[in-house]
């Protein structure tokens, strides 16, 4: 576990090493916090006007329901721009760098190397999430939201970021180039976001496994405040797989190595 901690703790620290970590975190910031003003101010409004007709004004908006869950969900939107850009440089710059040929004969496992930079990653991923607690430590000070739904959307949005970043590790071990890892990444999770869309074309069948594929239509009942244990099951699985092919890939390289 040890051997773990510490790739994890050198993934992390080289992500900001460089500008990626602060592009990345940057740049979510900068959008979610557009999204939370945005939504905001459609809800103060809303609230306004059902207060000028009676029904209640702000008593009668559900701050969960109508700001915080449309919210959580533009975070997605975010997750599927920014992760390629924290997955792209894993394998492939250790590749172009001739390290990975170090990293591999080191006294460590496949399955120590894979789970540390998997963590590596995660908690990059965790720290652009808890840039969005400011923005909701907020709704808390003036407002009264429940918190139970919220947590589950994060816990939503921590599975969904954790299968972005099993995907990613697999496509980045497979090339040199970083910049074709994230573009390859970017489109296979775009893929996998707009599959429903593919199924709809189809048959009933089609589109129910399909919607089963969706990454994102198993982040809804999340984001409603339901915890779904199908939902976890898939998200779970997807990440197992995901590592269990970049360890394939990785096994294969220290073959050729």
């Amino acid at each position: 576990m040890s051997n773990v901690i510490a790739i994890a703790q050198k993934e992390l620290k080289s992500y900001f090493a460089s500008p990626i970590a602060y592009i990345v975190i940057g740049l979510f910031a900068l959008l979610y916090g557009y999204f939370f003003a945005a939504i905001l101010y459609y809800f103060v409004r809303q609230s306004m006007q059902m207060s000028q007709f009676g029904m209640g004004g702000p008593q009668a908006m559900n701050v969960n329901q109508q700001m915080l869950r449309p919210l959580l969900q533009n975070v997605t939107i975010l997750v599927l721009f920014t992760m390629p850009m924290i997955t792209m440089r894993t394998y492939s710059e250790e590749k172009r760098s001739g390290t990975i040929e170090l990293l591999l004969t080191s006294p460590v496992t496949d399955f120590q190397i894979i789970m540390g930079k998997f963590l590596g990653a995660m908690a990059l991923y965790g720290v652009m999430l808890a840039v969005s607690l400011i923005h909701i430590a907020l709704l808390f000070y003036f407002g009264r939201p429940e918190w139970k739904p919220i947590v589950t959307a994060y816990l939503g949005l921590l599975l969904l970021g954790g299968c972005f970043i099993s995907l990613g590790l697999f496509i980045s071990s497979l090339t040199k180039n970083q910049i074709v890892a994230g573009m390859v990444t970017f489109a296979v999770f775009l893929f996998l976001w707009v599959i429903t869309w593919v199924g709809s074309f189809g048959g009933p069948t089609f589109d129910s496994v399909t919607n089963y594929l969706s990454i994102i239509e198993h982040y809804d009942d999340f984001s409603k405040g339901i915890i779904d244990t199908s939902h976890i099951i898939y998200y779970v699985s997807f990440i197992t797989f995901g590592l269990f092919l970049t360890a394939k890939s990785v096994d294969s390289e220290r073959w050729r190595g």
